[in-house]
Parts: structure tokens; sequence; C-alpha cells
């Protein structure tokens, strides 16, 4: 049985959709202001993780990204300044190149990470008449009021606020808090935002003309292409006690119901030990990887060395250590590729069983991958082979980009194991030579071997 950690009851459950064939899939997307660091990928391989698991158990997917390319405020607590006028200002260019420039860049780096992305890619931008009609939905329903600076959802109206974990009660008892005077509780939010005169990104409303609110854009979208029951929504845990808990209060009350039934998220990726940041010069893109020669295949199967609910830790040994052993893997799965023995039907069920039970127990890829390892030490059968593809629909890794090892140094190899068993040194030692001539190097491991192109 496929079973996810749920956010909202914090256990394990059996993951049932609403339809019986089909996943509705939301996924919290980029905010295209700035490059894209490899903490932030860490949560698209684990939205890809999901839905190759959810089609590897044979469902279809009906999933939904957000861009956010206006009204996330440089304080997800709706202070600061909007980020995409920052990084405006920053580089003198409109906050529609900004958009443009930087939703590109993640593009290219998801494709690079062979990330599956959602059947729905939205910008915030293409849907503010559907934020409009939520935040109004929100205020006829009595949700919602009215300020001088916007709209604002009344928390205290939604007696399920704290799903997630947001005490907002306990956090504000005893502390000194500058808050605005209009807002009834401290911890309201933002649905739709007045704007000075010289903001650049403003649309008219009912409420004047403003920008909405970030928290409403993900809801809008969700409800645009998913309706009103979601069966998995995916983001990061800095998103979970403020964004994602906004969410929950603004969707399950304009609907009437709990619109999303499972809340999934991913650790931080943390940097040498600690928090990746600019200050301390280990802030890294996937272009910053591959400029020290890695690549982004490196970086997935790196991924799949953690589990997502345990925060991973990053550094450049790991990553080389990745980066062996996903070529090591690749080796070994090329070596089966032309093997003449037969792997067992009773053998091919039960690493099938193995796999299977590894990705649908909330994706436990290092498992997983243990279990992908085992098969690749059975003895060279086109059966592994054939196992290992099936397997690639949840790894997403391109076993076959790696030169074709040819047949005669393969042949080559079998016959100098074969003379290793036999212990006739002279002859393994011969084979080698004939083996590195032809530009291959055959390293031994306890129980079996690798050839690798010089």
């Amino acid at each position: 049985m496929l079973k996810f950690f749920n956010s909202l009851t914090r256990k394990k459950e059996d993951f049932v959709s609403f339809e019986k064939d089909t996943v509705r899939m939301y996924s919290c997307g980029p905010t295209v202001y700035y490059y894209p660091h490899i903490g932030n990928m860490r949560a698209y391989l684990f939205m890809d993780n999901i839905r190759r698991v959810l089609k590897y158990n044979g469902y279809k997917i009906d999933g939904v990204m957000n861009i956010t390319d206006v009204g996330h405020l440089t304080s997800d607590a709706d202070e600061g300044d909007d980020k995409m006028l920052v990084a405006s200002a920053r580089e003198n260019k409109s906050p529609w190149e900004i958009a443009k420039f930087y939703t590109d860049v993640f593009m290219s780096d998801v494709k690079r990470l062979n990330i599956d992305l959602p059947e729905h890619i939205c910008p915030a931008t293409s849907v503010i008449d559907e934020i409009i009609a939520f935040v109004q939905g929100l205020l006829d329903r009595g949700y919602a009021y009215t300020t001088s600076r916007g709209v604002y959802f009344d928390i205290a109206k939604f007696p399920g606020y704290g799903q997630l974990g947001n005490d907002v009660n306990s956090k504000m008892a005893g502390a000194r808090i500058e808050v605005d005077s209009e807002k009834r509780h401290p911890a309201d939010f933002a649905l739709w935002i007045k704007a000075p005169q010289n903001h650049i990104m403003k649309w008219d409303s009912p409420w004047g003309i403003g920008y909405p609110g970030w928290h409403i854009e993900c809801s809008a979208i969700g409800k645009k292409y998913l309706q009103d029951h979601i069966d998995i929504h995916t983001g990061g845990v800095d998103h979970k006690t403020i964004h994602h808990e906004n969410e929950i209060a603004q969707a399950d009350c304009l609907e009437g119901h709990k619109v999303v039934k499972f809340w999934m998220h991913v650790e931080f990726l943390q940097v040498d030990g600690g928090k990746m940041s600019k200050s301390l010069n280990n802030f890294y893109t996937l272009h910053d990887l591959e400029e020290r020669g890695f690549d982004g295949e490196d970086f997935r199967y790196f991924y799949f060395t953690a589990h997502y609910r345990k925060q991973q830790n990053f550094t450049f040994d790991s990553l080389l250590g990745a980066r062996n052993s996903l070529k090591r893997l690749k080796n070994l799965v090329l070596e089966h590729k032309n093997g003449t023995n037969v792997l067992p039907k009773e053998k091919i069920e039960a690493y099938q069983n193995e796999f299977l039970d590894a990705v649908n127990d909330d994706l436990n890829m290092p498992v997983a991958l243990a279990v992908v390892q085992k098969l690749l030490k059975e003895e060279k059968s086109k059966d592994v082979f054939d196992l290992v593809m099936k397997f690639n629909q949840v790894l997403g890794l391109n076993f076959e980009s790696e030169l074709e090892i040819p047949k005669d140094v393969l042949d080559l190899a079998q016959n100098r194991w074969m003379a290793k068993l036999e212990k006739n040194w002279a002859e393994a030692d011969r084979i080698r030579e004939d083996i590195l001539k032809l530009g291959y190097v055959v390293k031994d491991s306890k129980d079996n071997y690798q050839i690798e192109k010089l």
C-alpha cells in the first residue's frame, strides 16, 4: 500500500485519491526574483519524486505549480517590499523582465535535473481575476475585512487555524510586536494590498488599485485547475506554518470543507552543516556545481541518498561521493545489458516487491537505491538490465547516456573474472593489459567488478 507522511495529521497514512485513478496535486513553485539555489531545487526533486512514484503505482496526475511573479514580500508576514520590485531596482529592469529571465533560469535548471514538471504551470499575474473573485468570496462569507491598507483574512473566524503547527496565540503572548493598528489580530494576513502611486505592479479591484498578497495566489490557482478537492499539496518546511497555514484557512473557509487531503513537506538542505547564506559564501546554484565539474544528474543522485523528511547536508565531498557512486552504478547497468545469464522469475518478483515496498513507504529512496545496488550484484543478465530500467521510471537517471562499453571489452572483462575465480592470476593480468590497451580499466570489488573508460 502506498503510504505518505501527512503533515496535517503528523503520521504516515495510506494514500487514497479522491478519484480512483487520478491524483490532483499542487506544488508551490518558485518566486522568480533571483537564481534558484540548490536548497530550492531539493523541493522540486521532491515534487518529481512523488510524481514518479504515483505514476509507478499506475496513477494519472493532474498537477499544478505556480510561478510567483508578484506579491511575495521580503517577509512572509506581510512586511517589507515586493521581492519582484526589489529585484527590479537591483537590476534596473522591469518586474516583468525580471520574472521572464528568472523563470527561464528555473526551467533550465529543472530540465538539467530531469524533473517531471506538473501539467499546468501558472504565473500569479495570469490569474488576477480569479484572485479578486476568491477574495470577494471570503469577504461575502465574513472571513475577511478591509482596512486602509487592503483586505485581510480574519484568522479568529477560522477555529482550525494552526493545524500545521502555527500556534499564533502562544507566540504573541508577552511579545512586543508593532502591528498595523487596523488589523484585528497580528497574524491576520493580506489577501489584497493597496498599492502606492509609484508601485509598478498593480491592478484595479473593488477595493482600489493594488496587488495580491502572496498566499492567495496558490489557493486561487489550485481552485482554477483542481477545483475544491486536492489530493496532495507539496512544498518546503519553511512554507508550513505561515504560507500553507494561510492557504488552508482561506481555501477551507471559501469552500466550506477541507480542500487538501495530504500536506507533504521536504526538509531543509544544509551546507557544510549549517544554513546556506550569501554572507557565508556557501550559496550555491546548479550553475556553481557545474563550474566545479558536476552536473545536474550528480545532484539528483545525491538527493536520493537521504530521506526527504530529514535535513540533508551538502558538501562537495558528499557530492563527489554521489557522482562516483552514480558512475559505478551506470557502468554496472551497462555491463548487464549484454549479459547472458537468466535471473529466475522468483528473484525478479522479489526485487520488484522490495523496490515497490521502499518507494511506497513514504518515498524511502535510500532503501530503494540499496535494492538496485543489490540487484546489480547478480550475475550479468539482460533480465537485471530490464528490471533496472523499470525501476528507473522512479529514479529518472539517464543510464544510457554513458558511452556504450564495446562487446569485446565486456567479453574480456568476463573472461578475466573467470580467470580470477580459477586463480589463474597470470591470465587475469594478461587480460587486464588487453583491456587497458582498448582504453578501459577493470576495478574489482569483493564479489564483482566494474568497467570504466580511461
